[in-house]
């Protein structure tokens, strides 16, 4: 079973900066496609950005290029997403994602991902 926790969330001013954490507790690790997705309510959930743990090789939203940036450190089994210069359409519910495969796809959509973190609010005031 793999479980995943997220923080980090919060409230920022625009153009400030957020990095998000996600924790993976399973002893795969290294063998998973992780990723964070962005929820606002009554809208669908999209893909932010993905990292395949065991090579380290990304994957971005074409929408979400330039200000979002997906790392790792396997040390710790955590997945990162650092925010800059956030803007006021960034807020929205965060989530970090694995998907139970050896891979990532080249597209990043919710449905090819089987385990959810609970989430953290991100808030960016203008």
């Amino acid at each position: 079973q793999v479980q995943l926790v997220e923080s980090g969330g919060g409230s920022v001013p625009s153009g400030g900066s957020m990095r998000l954490s996600c924790a993976a507790s399973v002893y795969t690790y290294n063998r998973l496609c992780m990723g964070w997705f962005r929820q606002i309510p009554g809208k669908e959930r999209d893909g932010v950005a993905a990292v395949y743990t065991g090579s380290g090789k990304t994957y971005y939203a074409d929408s979400m290029k330039g200000r979002f940036t997906i790392s790792q450190d396997n040390a710790k089994n955590t997945v990162y997403l650092q925010m800059n210069s956030l803007k006021p359409e960034d807020t929205a519910m965060y989530y970090c994602a694995a998907r139970a495969r050896s891979y990532c796809l080249g597209t990043i959509q919710s449905y090819d991902y089987d385990h959810w973190g609970q989430g953290t609010q991100v808030t960016v005031s203008s």
